[in-house]
This record gives structure tokens, sequence and C-alpha cells, in this order.
């Protein structure tokens, strides 16, 4: 099932880090999305072989999270830049249920406590 922030996310987004329990601490830019559905094991073995290095991944675990993901059926790359530490602020969440990873807003003042 495709989720947020498939389809909610673009090239020059401003995107907000937080910790859960913990106040908003970084943000960064977009700077590229790359979105791919039809997944296949061998294209997902592809996926991590070209961008698992860069997401943090030893080329030793490759293979584990090759299994892990293999009948996945979407991948969604959000590559990062003009990453920041911010003066930490809470956020109200309030009316995008507790559990909520990912909130889009056209504003971030929207939800800053």
């Amino acid at each position: 099932m495709k989720c947020a922030p498939w389809d909610k996310i673009k090239e020059n987004d401003t995107v907000y880090f937080k910790n859960s329990g913990e106040p908003v601490k970084i943000k960064a830019k977009v700077g590229k999305v790359m979105q791919i559905d039809n997944l296949t094991p061998k294209k997902v073995k592809e996926i991590l072989d070209e961008y698992g290095k860069d997401d943090g991944l030893e080329e030793k675990k490759i293979m584990e999270f090759t299994n892990l993901f293999k009948n996945k059926k979407y991948c969604l790359l959000i590559f990062l830049k003009n990453v920041i530490a911010v003066k930490p602020f809470e956020i109200n969440k309030k009316g995008y249920g507790a559990m909520a990873a990912w909130i889009t807003l056209d504003n971030i003042s929207k939800i800053k406590i």
C-alpha cells in the first residue's frame, strides 16, 4: 500500500526530523525524489546495490536486506541536502494521529508550539 510521503514529497520541500517523544531538531531540503513501484526481488537487489552504501548499509549486509525487502512492492528514495540542526521546538500532532510518522503541511507554523 502506498502511503505518505508517496506522491506528497517533491524536490525543494523542507523536511523536519524528530525522534519519538523529543522535539524537532533537524531540517533539510529535498534534493531529489525517486518513486519506484512494481518491485521484483531483482529490482530490490539493484536498488540496494546502487544506493545501500549511501543509506548506511555495509556492503556485507546488502544480501541480508535484499532478502528482507525482496517481496516489497514500492520503494521511495528521498535524497536530502542542506541538513542542519535547528533550535529544538515541539509540535502538536493533534488531528494527524498520535502515531503519524509523516505529516505533510504547507507551513510548519501550523503545528509548531
